[in-house]
């Protein structure tokens, strides 16, 4: 892949729109080639060199860009863009290219930075839930509308919101809240709720908001600047619903001791992990994760944000679930938008309900452009005559359902398309029948948009281009040359023949670096060498028992090695080095040439690029090539 991305980098070919006029720059076997697409890319190349020294003149570059070509042309003429393999990987890179030119730029970035706004600015709301699943059938989702309704019509003539949350909200929570949700900001609610939230008014009532859970009423009763996040540890004495008031009289009393046991100097982390019944953070001196407004219930969160500074604790206060003691211990403001932007859009696009969102801009955008008009009439006959959808596309049903840019998209294209993606559904319900039709027509619409990307955007064409002839570039070179090349041992045994010498050694001390347990074993050794034994007799003779002797056999360059370095060039003494236990035995010796396994990988590069060079020549007496002399000139001149 690096040397995939390397031929990209190398040549990237960015072709450009075809005039009427083109000079013509290059022609190979009748193949034209431009002077704009050769100026193109030989500025693009150039531009992309840090040295001066790097760069080309035109005529220099000349040479490149015709050999790529001759490369790209002989890959096309033995059919390589036909394999399955080719296709496929390019069209996974066209997926890739092509996905932010399906969407609405302008759409999203405006919902990112409307989210960041939201970021910045909590809002205190409540709610009023009147449940209904999806894919409920019309006439139960008309009844749960009109009852909520009935119930906003009922706030609006005077009665209390908290009231009407309490005696009609399906939220269970509204009994002990009365629909109080407390302040959030965005990605705490679900996407339909939090745009209503940020959108009412403050003191309003909403209209009725659909989200997964049902119907939704909003009222928004404050917003205010985004606190940020806050870190505290608390000490906690809990207590259940309706606990008797001798307990309670007994916690709050335990509660005040231990806040008397801190006015007088008591550690907060060590009366945590005594008296808290937090298990999850008394082990931790009370200590727990951080947290925004929107996270933590309201009874708690406001007062730890109300503490001013770092090590300030509040006097015990009174939540649902117990009596708690709370301490600051850091705080955090809202990030910068450049801080948290990339986070946001990861976050719309992994959010089904944001990304429909973004999705329904672009389409809408796409209708408008492309002058699509639904045909109502043949719409409602298919939703009403409830189509069976095991239909063969075969018959004739051929009426359109919409038009799009001048062509008709019909009943049995859209049937196709139901049976292809939904294979186990056997008849449309009318509950989800628009569903069906509108994702159709989505993908219909996001289709055509994909097909024309290269008409309509020429960085997207010149690109894929540039994917296209890489790819075909890198497999054929890879086939020619680099695979070939590891492959071939009798050819790069041959070239190291022929170049033997390209690759010397330095003065190298060649013999032993000997290393002894202790001077006995050392002039045992010394007694083995002298004696004319060979390196494994020495090993065996002194290594029977225990061992005692290591020896390392080689050859040296200079500062290749500490030991050798210090005896044959006077070199700095290693570290930890004892001269009478470890020692060398041999000599130096002159430049020599290196070996084919020791200079391996240098030769096979060498060999490459002469087969890469041999087979230039090859691709250039194969094909008729004509450059525009004239033309070459004018761009010299240009350029100098």
């Amino acid at each position: 892949m690096r040397r995939f991305i390397s031929v990209i980098i190398l040549f990237s070919i960015v072709y450009s729109m075809v005039a009427q006029n083109k000079e013509v720059m290059l022609t190979i076997d009748g193949r034209q080639f431009s002077k704009e697409e050769f100026v193109r890319i030989y500025q693009k190349n150039n531009s992309n060199l840090l040295e001066e020294s790097d760069k080309k003149s035109p005529e220099e570059y000349l040479d490149l860009f015709v050999n790529f070509k001759l490369k790209v042309i002989e890959a096309e003429n033995l059919k390589m863009d036909t394999i399955q393999s080719f296709i496929n990987e390019l069209e996974t890179y066209r997926k890739e290219l092509a996905a932010p030119y399906l969407t609405d730029v302008s759409f999203n970035e405006k919902l990112v930075a409307d989210t960041y706004q939201r970021m910045v600015t909590e809002v205190k709301a409540s709610h009023i839930l009147v449940a209904i699943p999806n894919n409920q059938a019309p006439e139960d989702t008309l009844l749960a509308y009109n009852k909520i309704m009935d119930v906003r019509n009922k706030i609006l003539n005077g009665l209390e919101f908290k009231d009407a949350a309490f005696e009609y909200s399906e939220d269970p929570s509204a009994k002990s809240n009365r629909g109080d949700l407390g302040y959030f900001s965005a990605f705490q609610m679900v996407f339909p709720f939090e745009e209503a939230a940020y959108k009412t008014p403050v003191g309003e009532i909403s209209m009725p908001v659909r989200s997964n859970y049902g119907y939704h009423l909003l009222k928004v009763d404050d917003k205010r600047d985004a606190k940020g996040e806050i870190k505290v540890a608390h000490i906690m004495k809990s207590f259940p619903q309706n606990t008797d008031n001798s307990i309670m009289k007994t916690l709050r009393m335990e509660i005040d001791s231990i806040y008397k046991q801190l006015k007088n100097g008591a550690d907060f982390a060590e009366l945590a992990k005594k008296y808290s019944d937090d298990k999850n953070s008394s082990v931790n001196g009370g200590e727990m994760a951080w947290f925004s407004s929107g996270r933590m219930i309201s009874d708690f969160a406001n007062p730890a944000f109300a503490l001013e500074k770092n090590g300030d604790y509040t006097e015990p206060i009174v939540t649902q679930f117990g009596f708690h003691i709370i301490k600051r211990l850091d705080h955090r403001p809202v990030k910068t938008f450049d801080e948290v932007k990339s986070e946001i859009e990861r976050r719309i696009k992994s959010d089904p309900a944001r990304s429909v969102h973004s999705k329904s801009a672009f389409v809408g955008k796409l209708k408008s452009e492309y002058g699509f008009q639904v045909n109502e009439k043949n719409v409602k006959n298919v939703k009403n005559n409830t189509y069976l959808i095991k239909v063969d596309p075969n018959n004739s049903l051929t009426d359109q359902l919409f038009l799009l840019d001048g062509t008709e998209y019909t009943i049995d294209r859209f049937f196709t398309y139901t049976i292809d993606n939904y294979p186990a559904l056997r008849e449309f319900e009318e509950s989800t029948f628009n569903k069906y039709l509108n994702e159709w027509v989505e993908y219909e619409l996001t289709s055509y948009e994909d097909s024309k990307l290269e008409d309509k955007y020429p960085d997207f064409k010149y690109l894929m281009q540039e994917y296209h002839d890489g790819i075909l570039l890198f497999n054929l070179s890879d086939e020619k040359i680099w695979s070939f090349a590891s492959t071939d041992s009798i050819g790069l045994e041959a070239y190291y023949k022929r170049n033997t010498g390209k690759y010397m050694w330095g003065e190298r001390f060649k013999g032993l670096i000997v290393k002894c347990m202790n001077i006995e074993t050392r002039e045992e050794a010394d007694k083995y060498f002298s004696e004319g034994m060979t390196v494994q007799e020495v090993l065996d003779l002194t290594n029977s028992e225990e061992e005692k002797v290591q020896i390392e056999e080689g050859a040296w360059e200079k500062n290749s090695n500490p030991i050798v370095n210090f005896y044959v060039w006077n070199g700095e003494k290693p570290e930890n080095f004892n001269e009478e236990l470890e020692f060398i035995r041999g000599d130096k010796i002159g430049s020599e040439s290196k070996l084919l396994n020791e200079a391996r990988g240098l030769y096979l590069s060498d060999y490459q690029n002469y087969l890469e060079t041999e087979w230039v020549k090859e691709l250039r007496s194969k094909y008729k090539i004509k450059v525009n002399k004239k033309l070459l000139k004018a761009i010299n001149n240009v350029s100098n």
